[in-house]
């Protein structure tokens, strides 16, 4: 292999940070038609984590496609990331994927083994999830990206949603967040190795043993944490919910050092992005400007945001420790209303559970 390539050089922004940002996609899918079938049971309009065909009354398809720049330097694990973000998607609608397809793009001046390695991690993650890759798509382009198109199955009956939270649900979160933080962090080679370390072991952890560990609870609404960040995934559950969401800020488990680089400055710009998309939802009171800024991360291959019956909560959080995750799991808020006339997003230092 050539000399050793730093694979984030290459992007501006990378993993969920590339994404662009939600006011403008909004903008863009507004303008497209709408589709109607009686079997689609999840389309583009609530911005949904994927899309959701009925087959028989047993079977449902789920489809998505995720793929996006180099968010690490090493290209076995920028293949691994990459690959558990976009499994990522059929965990959130309650799924199992079952057929996944590569989509690469890839500078052709780079040595090819580079490639071969970020496909090799990416297969991995597939074969851990229990699904099979079947080939895909390439193109020569100047930044690397990769990623995946998935499909998987569900029951009609079980399909999580991204919106659908009610009056006094728990919202659970099964990763830590600041992924975005502490990978620009590293990129600025200011991350110490037990962040650094803590980033990569989180996102190349599937959402596979959270989905199945909730598989006997009420899951009222489910959503994945990724680019948008907490505060942009929340504000769609609350928009689409018509509901009032407090979040506690201190029940919140965050990346070890997040919180310390975000007070140094080192937020992605599209944390800002997504603070400006939220701000006409959120009402901060008298939290510190750095939570804004950890709650608008941009989340890579972040963990599942489940919304729950409170009475069921203790006991889905006792599923998780017994599944042992590998991540942390934090009780981030709840719901207090799920018919109001103006939805909202309500930050306090905690919250109180009844």
């Amino acid at each position: 292999m050539q000399e050793k390539i730093r694979l984030t050089q290459f992007a501006r922004h990378g993993g969920c940070a590339a994404k662009i940002g939600p006011d403008t996609l909004s903008r863009v899918l507004g303008r497209l038609p709408k589709f109607s079938d009686p079997d689609l049971i999840v389309g583009f309009e609530t911005s949904d984590d994927a899309a959701v065909y009925k087959i028989t009354d047993d079977v449902a398809v789920i489809q998505t496609l995720d793929f996006f720049t180099p968010v690490v330097d090493d290209p076995y694990t920028f293949g691994q990331v990459a690959a558990t973000n976009a499994l990522s998607d059929v965990y959130a609608m309650g799924g199992e994927p079952k057929i996944a397809l590569n989509i690469v793009c890839f500078p052709g001046d780079l040595d090819p083994d580079i490639l071969g390695e970020i496909l090799r991690g990416g297969a991995d993650k597939v074969r851990e999830a229990g699904a099979v890759l079947v080939g895909g798509h390439s193109i020569q382009d100047d930044v690397p990206k990769y990623g995946l198109s998935v499909a998987g199955i569900v029951h009609p009956d079980r399909v999580y949603k991204n919106f659908g939270c009610k009056k006094g649900d728990v919202l659970i979160l099964t990763k830590q967040l600041g992924s975005g933080i502490v990978n620009t962090a590293v990129k600025a080679q200011m991350a110490s190795a037990e962040a650094e370390q803590e980033v990569i072991r989180v996102m190349t952890t599937l959402n596979r043993k959270a989905k199945e560990a909730v598989a006997d609870f009420t899951v009222h609404a489910c959503t994945d944490v990724t680019g948008f960040g907490l505060l942009g995934h929340c504000s769609e559950m609350a928009d689409a919910s018509r509901a009032v969401i407090e979040i506690g800020v201190e029940g919140i488990a965050f990346m070890h050092g997040a919180k310390e680089y975000a007070e140094m400055g080192l937020i992605p710009g599209g944390a800002y992005r997504n603070q400006e998309h939220v701000s006409g939802l959120l009402d901060a009171g008298e939290v510190g400007e750095v939570y804004v800024d950890l709650l608008s991360d941009p989340q890579t291959s972040g963990g599942l945001l489940f919304a729950v019956p409170e009475n069921e909560a203790a006991d889905m959080l006792r599923a998780f420790a017994r599944a042992d995750l590998g991540t942390e799991v934090s009780v981030v808020g709840r719901v207090l209303d799920d018919s109001a006339d103006r939805p909202c997003i309500r930050l306090r230092d905690k919250v109180e559970m009844r």
